[in-house]
C-alpha cells in the first residue's frame, strides 16, 4: 500500500472515523474514500451497503472487480444507568464486539464491582458525556427511568451526531418526557430521533430479555437500510 494512503487511513482510525480503501483488482491501483465523500463516489451505491455491513471483499461494477477494505469503528454503547439491564447488557454487547461505557452519578451503582468489565464513570451525564465525546458510532441508551439523570444526558445525545438513542420508559413515560423536550426547544425532527420505549417489541420483561432487544434495536439501525429492509434486497 502507498504510504500515504496507509497514514491517512490510521488517521481516520485514530479519529473514530470510516473510511474504505478501493483496490482494483485489474489495474492494482488503490484509492481512499472517506465516509463524508461516499454518497458522491461512482461506487456509492456498493460502499454505503460493504459500510453498513462493515465486510470487505470483492465486489463488481459494470463487469469490473474491486476489493473493497472497510474500516468501521468500533461501535460504542454508552448507557446512562448503572442498572440491571445495563449489566445483563454488558456481556451480550462485548461479544457482539462493541465497547460498553456506563455512565452514572449514583456512586452505590456506578461501581467497578458491579462492572468490572468496563470503564464506570460515577458522575453526572453533563459532567462525564462532554470528556465523552459521540460520534456518528455512539449509541446512547438512557436506562435510569430518572429524569434527573436521564434527562441531561439526552439533551447532549440529540445533540450529536449519535447513530442511535433509546430511552427506557412506557409511552406514557415518553409523552411526558417528549414535553420536557418541547418545553426547551427541540423540535419534533430532533425527538423523532428518540427509540422508546426502548428495544425491540419482543415482549421482553426481564432485564436480560429487554437487553437483548436494545441490542437488536441497535443492530437493525446500524446494519439495516434507512428503509428496514436488508442489504442486497
Amino acid at each position: 500500500m502507498d504510504l500515504a494512503l496507509l497514514a491517512r487511513l490510521n488517521e481516520e482510525r485514530a479519529a473514530r472515523r470510516a473510511a474504505v480503501l478501493v483496490t482494483d483488482l485489474q489495474s492494482n491501483t488503490q484509492r481512499l474514500v472517506l465516509e463524508k465523500d461516499i454518497m458522491a463516489d461512482p461506487l456509492s451505491a456498493l460502499l454505503s451497503d460493504a459500510l453498513r455491513m462493515g465486510k470487505s471483499g470483492v465486489v463488481e461494477s459494470d463487469g469490473h472487480k474491486v476489493f473493497l477494505t472497510v474500516q468501521a469503528p468500533v461501535l460504542r454503547i454508552i448507557a446512562i444507568g448503572a442498572v440491571h439491564i445495563s449489566q445483563a447488557l454488558v456481556p451480550m454487547a462485548k461479544q457482539l464486539g462493541h465497547d460498553v461505557i456506563i455512565v452514572d452519578p449514583r456512586e452505590a451503582f456506578a461501581s467497578p464491582e458491579r462492572f468490572p468489565d468496563v470503564p464506570v464513570h460515577a458522575e453526572w451525564p453533563d459532567v462525564a458525556l462532554p470528556r465523552l465525546g459521540a460520534d456518528r458510532y455512539t449509541a446512547y441508551l438512557l436506562l435510569t427511568h430518572d429524569p434527573k439523570i436521564d434527562d441531561p444526558a439526552l439533551h447532549f445525545a440529540l445533540k450529536s451526531d449519535a447513530f442511535y438513542i433509546g430511552a427506557l420508559g412506557s409511552r406514557k413515560t415518553h409523552g411526558k418526557r417528549v414535553e420536557r423536550l418541547q418545553t426547551i426547544g427541540f423540535d419534533e425532527h430532533a425527538i423523532k430521533r428518540i427509540h422508546a420505549p426502548i428495544g425491540l417489541n419482543i415482549g421482553a420483561i426481564s432485564p436480560a430479555e429487554i437487553a437483548l432487544s436494545i441490542l437488536g434495536e441497535i443492530t437493525a439501525k446500524l446494519r439495516l437500510k434507512p428503509d428496514g429492509t436488508k442489504i442486497g434486497n
